[in-house]
């Protein structure tokens, strides 16, 4: 694994500057045709990717149904990471979650915080800017960070656990959701594992309010939050004491539910001192309807491209059920859990 694979679609000024600034100490090979894309397998992935300024580019499109239907190994142990420009303010984000998405369900995971992401203007690299006192250019904060990007990718190592410890967060009525019954058939099979779950009741949890950064790391550095509560007093010790997150995400109107909303935002105050590279997030995602990619992606943006966990391969175990108990009658459903426990264990290691 030591020759990165640059899988590059479009071309740009900016784009190239990029790769050029991030790839010249390593060994490296661009593919820019989908007939061109194999043998992707136990490979350090590159995703470079320009939009331009309409956020459509149909090399990627295609980029992404050759992964889609070449089947779950076809990046299997592969390790990736992103770089992504566009001419406007939007689409890089949403490009970005997507591409990770397609990628993790074909057998790659990804470290965390593995996107560097260029928009028009550079604002977004604009509050990095004035935390390092302003002394560096917009420019030379991408360029920067690119090169960490990548750094992390190429320099990355799975990390195994022995008997791993795993948090499960959940917010639903355990008696009746069809996402702790699943659970419930996942955890059946995850023996020689330190279990544990916080139920996040209506109204325990305050929303973050967006304190000034200097208010939030003041806090922080003591592991605290100015709004205190159950994410204080249980959630922040837990997930600093667990090896792997797993979140119970039911899909509420196309999104996580408002209390595990809340969970994530609050986790700010914990990332200002302590990031989450050495953690892994999984999930376990049921939609009444359809709609658990999206739930997926945004778990994949606000927990591992903002909040460093890293998104071990195929991270989200995704059903469809309505009623109560309807998850039961999914044909072949506690084959499924099995192997979703089965990768668990086999990403991680140490579990008999």
């Amino acid at each position: 694994m030591n020759c990165l694979t640059v899988l590059k679609f479009g071309t740009s000024e900016r784009l190239d500057k990029m790769l050029a600034s991030s790839l010249s100490k390593y060994e490296h090979i661009i593919i820019s045709n989908v007939d061109d894309m194999y043998d992707l397998q136990n490979k350090k992935i590159l995703f470079a990717i320009e939009l331009g300024d309409t956020g459509i580019n149909i090399g990627h499109m295609k980029m992404l149904s050759k992964i889609m239907t070449s089947g779950s190994d076809f990046m299997k142990s592969s390790v990736g990471g992103i770089i992504i420009s566009s001419d406007n303010e939007l689409f890089s984000r949403s490009i970005a979650r997507k591409t990770i998405f397609y990628a993790n369900m074909a057998g790659c995971m990804f470290p965390g915080k593995p996107l560097s992401e260029a928009t028009g203007s550079l604002r977004n690299f604009r509050t990095q800017q004035a935390i390092t006192a302003g002394n560096s250019s917009l420019e030379g904060i991408l360029l920067s960070d690119c090169r960490n990007v990548i750094d992390r990718i190429t320099s990355y190592k799975i990390k195994k656990f022995i008997n791993p410890k795993i948090l499960t967060l959940y917010s639903g009525n355990s008696k009746t959701s069809n996402t702790y019954a699943l659970w419930n058939m996942v955890k059946e099979n995850l023996h020689d594992c330190e279990i544990n779950e916080i139920h996040i009741e209506n109204g325990s949890v305050a929303d973050c309010k967006g304190c000034p950064y200097k208010a939030c790391k003041h806090y922080s550095q003591s592991t605290n939050c100015f709004y205190g509560g159950i994410m204080v007093e249980e959630v922040y010790p837990a997930i600093l004491n667990c090896d792997i997150l797993m979140m119970l995400c039911p899909n509420y109107n196309d999104s996580i539910s408002a209390n595990m909303s809340a969970v994530i935002n609050r986790l700010t105050a914990l990332y200002r001192k302590t990031k989450f590279y050495d953690k892994y997030i999984y999930s376990i995602i049921v939609s009444g309807f359809s709609g658990s990619d999206i739930i997926a992606e945004q778990l994949i943006s606000a927990l591992n491209i903002n909040k460093t966990f890293m998104l071990p391969p195929n991270f989200a175990l995704m059903e469809t059920a309505n009623n109560p108990g309807d998850v039961e009658k999914i044909e072949n459903i506690r084959e499924k859990a099995r192997s979703f426990a089965e990768n668990i264990k086999k990403c991680i290691g140490g579990i008999k």
